[in-house]
């Protein structure tokens, strides 16, 4: 029994025995007056015996009716409550601490039939996610669908009287607790909700990549033609989807749709990219598009910011694509062909008086690469270091550490060659001499902040400019005052290599800088066997003009015994698995530059005839470091990009947590999820 009703039953018994205390002080006034006078108490004895009387009258008589009328009162009373609760028109129940329905009213056994002694989680699976309340805590809410209708779940735990443990019912986390249930018919608030989200923009732009290049490999009465074909695919996409397409320029459009379509867009895997190349009235380019939308935003403008920061993401990441950007979540669409190489430099020549200016305007350029720097980005950084030379300029070198690969390169760099001592800083060094506004920080042959040599540098500085050659990522170096991102280059050195061309008259390379950017292309390209163009071969005449030397170069990539061992061993031990991929894992054991052993023997494997794409795991510093290469006919990009990395169409790299083995097994089931969903074709 808890206090309430102990304090009820009290209150009553001392109204019920009222009577027969007024009773009591009336004889014992009585007395009183009967000692004090006779007379006075002999007149008063009349009316003292009525009153004692009429009080036990009362009291044997009365009071069991009214205690029998609070009884019927109650009862009747917790009858109406029971009758309310059954006719409610909420859905309501009570169940166990197991999730057993002990009682359930009309309205809640109108949606499942009778209820009682039925498991809640069968009746209402989404319940097992949300979990049955317990004493003290909160109540549990959550979303469930029956049928065509949606219920908002609400439960809450009863506190039960310690009374109750007598007769069965234990502590709230027994079987014998009590919980209610509520169900409120959301359906039409969901749907309501639906049709909102539905109705939302998405925006976007198209470009055509090739326009320029298109037009000029058809004849002069075909290119309207040409361009008039392309228009109607593209038109007819969007009609499809209920939207609407206006052209911005010759190779550029602005579009829009509702929300609701693009669950249609993504099962659809935004086939425009793929049917736009079908487009062929004898042109020798095949056309191909960028596409960036965006939506989650909370404004029609907001949602075009996102659309041109997709945009910009599908043009850095080569083209051929579409990126959507729905709030913080990135998609992308497509990204299954090469980059095309553009003939023009105009583009690198805007891009070399932009870095200019920007170095003029400042005190100090620092330039960086990423973390385990190989002999691209150490190259591209000392091409950095001439040009700010070039314009009077302070310059230094990001290196935390020179690994074997970049060792005898970095020797070359001394005081007693003429280079300054400070020329090499690490990332702590380099983060006290940053100053917010007279820094400029050039970040070579890396788009991702947290894979730099100092990441925490890219926060302190205001003037960041990214110079890289492989795709752009979604977690891609945000705010930079310039960006030249093109993944159809061979290597950042390529880049660097043009833009010393048209950054100034002045500017003369040393030997050891030329043979460091040359040997820079040499790698990437695993001696211009891979992902070389025109503009690679023009770049490298450059260098070979400024003092590089193939010999030198060659002398610089001979390896140690231990290295070549370790090599062999890996491509020996390979394995060929569906057969046209080469899978092999380099043991790290006594290896100074691992991951550079796995590069190398990934190149070595795509020796082998058959062998489309290969794949070498090397364990290095706790995690497993997976080195791609590939030809033409598979994408290694697309998959080292599902296990958390990326690179180019035919070189790619990824780090995955686990051993060796369980990498392995990891590479093999993306790989077949990805044929299974028609993202690889081989």
């Amino acid at each position: 029994m808890d206090s309430t009703e102990k304090k009820v039953r009290g209150r009553m018994s001392v109204y019920l025995s009222w009577p027969l205390l007024f009773a009591a002080l009336l004889a014992a006034a009585q007395v009183l007056l009967f000692l004090y006078d006779r007379n006075s108490g002999m007149l008063l004895l009349p009316f003292t015996a009525v009153g004692v009387l009429g009080a036990a009258i009362l009291a044997l008589s009365s009071g069991r009716r009214c205690r029998a009328d609070v009884i019927d009162f109650a009862t009747n009373y917790t009858q109406v409550q029971r009758e309310l609760l059954h006719d409610l028109a909420v859905p309501y129940g009570v169940m166990d601490g197991t999730g057993h329905l002990l009682w359930g009213n009309r309205a809640l056994e109108e949606i499942f039939g009778p209820v009682k002694h039925k498991d809640l989680y069968n009746l209402i699976p989404e319940t097992e996610k949300i979990g049955l309340p317990r004493e003290g805590g909160k109540p549990r809410e959550g979303t469930a669908h029956v049928g065509e209708k949606v219920f908002r779940i609400q439960m809450e735990a009863v506190s039960m009287p310690s009374d109750f443990s007598r007769i069965g019912f234990g502590g709230l986390d027994g079987e014998g607790a009590l919980s209610t249930i509520f169900l409120f018919d959301e359906t039409d608030i969901a749907g309501i909700r639906s049709e909102l989200e539905g109705g939302r923009m998405v925006a976007g732009f198209l470009y055509l990549d090739n326009y320029d290049e298109l037009v000029q490999s058809v004849e002069d009465v075909r290119r309207s033609l040409l361009i008039a074909l392309i228009d109607r695919k593209v038109n007819r996409f969007f009609t499809q989807l209920s939207g609407v397409v206006k052209p911005l320029e010759r190779d550029r459009y602005l579009f829009a749709f509702e929300h609701r379509h693009l669950e249609e867009l993504r099962a659809d895997k935004f086939s425009l990219l793929e049917d736009v190349k079908t487009v062929n009235i004898g042109n020798e380019m095949t056309v191909t598009l960028s596409v960036g939308m965006g939506t989650g935003g909370d404004s029609f403008a907001r949602n075009f910011e996102y659309a041109q920061m997709a945009i910009d993401m599908a043009l850095g990441r080569g083209g051929d694509q579409a990126v959507l950007k729905d709030g913080d979540t990135i998609t992308y669409f497509g990204g299954k062909s090469q980059s095309v190489e553009k003939s023009t430099r105009v583009k690198a020549r805007v891009k070399a008086h932009a870095l200019r200016e920007l170095m003029g305007g400042c005190d100090r350029v620092i330039a960086m690469g990423h973390r385990l720097p190989d002999v691209d980005s150490f190259g591209a950084a000392v091409g950095i270091y001439r040009v700010a030379s070039s314009v009077g300029k302070k310059a230094h070198i990001v290196l935390n550490q020179v690994p074997s690969a970049i060792a005898q390169l970095r020797d070359r760099f001394t005081p007693a060659d003429g280079y300054p001592e400070d020329l090499f800083l690490t990332g702590d060094e380099a983060l006290e001499l940053a100053d917010k506004e007279n820094t400029l920080v050039v970040v070579v042959d890396v788009n991702r902040p947290q894979i730099t040599e100092c990441p925490d540098i890219l926060a302190r500085v205001h003037q960041v400019v990214v110079l890289d050659h492989h795709r752009q990522a979604a977690d891609s170096i945000e705010g930079a005052v310039l960006s030249y991102v093109e993944p159809y280059a061979s290597s950042a050195c390529e880049l660097v290599a043009e833009i010393l061309q048209y950054v100034g008259e002045g500017v003369k390379l040393r030997q050891q800088e030329a043979d460091a950017m040359y040997a820079g292309i040499t790698v990437d390209t695993n001696n211009f066997l891979n992902r070389t163009g025109v503009r690679t071969f023009e770049a490298a005449a450059f260098l070979r003009r400024c003092g590089a030397d193939i010999t030198r170069v060659r002398k610089l990539f001979r390896d140690n015994l231990e290295d070549y061992m370790a090599r062999a061993q890996t491509v020996s031990e390979a394995q060929l698995w569906n057969e046209v991929y080469a899978i092999g894992v380099c043991r790290a054991e006594g290896l100074e530059t691992p991951t550079v052993i796995g590069a190398q023997a990934a190149n070595e494997l795509l020796d082998i005839v058959g062998v489309k794409a290969s794949f070498v795991v090397t364990p290095y510093q706790g995690k497993m470091y997976i080195s791609a290469r590939s030809f033409d006919e598979i994408n290694v990009q697309l998959i080292m990009e599902r296990l958390g990395g990326g690179g180019h169409m035919t070189i790619a790299g990824a780090q995955v947590e686990g051993t060796a083995e369980e990498a392995v097994q990891k590479l093999k089931e993306t790989i077949l999820d990805m044929r299974r969903e028609g993202e690889l074709k081989e």
